[in-house]
């Protein structure tokens, strides 16, 4: 691999990892309110969590600019306050992946927290054990096989992202061309052997994520 292929494959991991971060955060905070609350909104606030699984993501970029762009609703109150714009740094590419590959962690976690044993929770209220004790000692670790699948799951959408990424974050070379972007433009000018590389290589680390996402997945049946 060149330099700029480097930069690439590094800035793809970069962005992944710090999407993924906030993916769980946010994701595993989602999940259990769904799987675990009754409230008014609750379908509304699953369809918001799933909408941007099934948006072409060069939609789901076109409201990321509308919200975050430098006119943009949140944009222009950030650029006022701090004179910094999220649009066209890597930090954008980092909130594009959050975005996208949300809706695969919610999925999945809710999945994994609505498998958990009722009567086990149950028994620990019985127990004594109060809500936050038994999501911690109980229903987390007992969900936690399929938490860690919808993570490596997100952490594989996060990097194979385009369309919302190159949206928001466009495609600067050497500051926001992530693997994807960096394909596609490798091959747009037709630089075949190249972009062949890095398409094996890219396909080969997105078929590795899926196979421990699946060994996971099969261990929480």
């Amino acid at each position: 691999m060149d330099s700029a292929a480097l930069f690439s494959l590094r800035l793809s991991l970069q962005v992944a990892f710090l999407a993924t971060m906030l993916i769980v955060l946010v994701g595993v905070a989602l999940a259990y309110l769904l799987a675990m609350k009754d409230f008014r909104g609750k379908e509304l606030l699953d369809m918001l969590c799933t909408l941007p699984l099934v948006l072409p993501p060069t939609v789901t970029g076109f409201f990321l600019v509308v919200i975050f762009g430098r006119n943009g609703f949140l944009g222009r109150q950030l650029y006022e306050l701090t004179g910094w714009s999220i649009i066209f740094t890597w930090q954008a590419a980092v909130l594009a992946s959050f975005v996208v590959a949300l809706p695969l962690m919610v999925k999945t976690a809710r999945a994994a927290l609505e498998s958990v044993d009722r009567n086990l929770i149950n028994a620990s209220y019985t127990l004594g054990h109060s809500k936050l004790e038994t999501a911690l000692r109980v229903i987390l670790p007992l969900a936690k096989k399929g938490l860690i699948a919808g993570a490596v799951l997100s952490f594989a959408r996060a990097m194979g992202e385009f369309g919302a990424t190159l949206m928001l974050a466009g495609n600067i070379p050497g500051r926001t061309d992530t693997m994807p972007i960096a394909i596609y433009s490798m091959a747009s000018s037709g630089e075949w052997s190249r972009s062949a590389a890095m398409v094996a290589f890219f396909t080969l680390i997105s078929g590795s994520f899926l196979y421990v996402a699946n060994l996971y997945s099969r261990r929480t049946i």
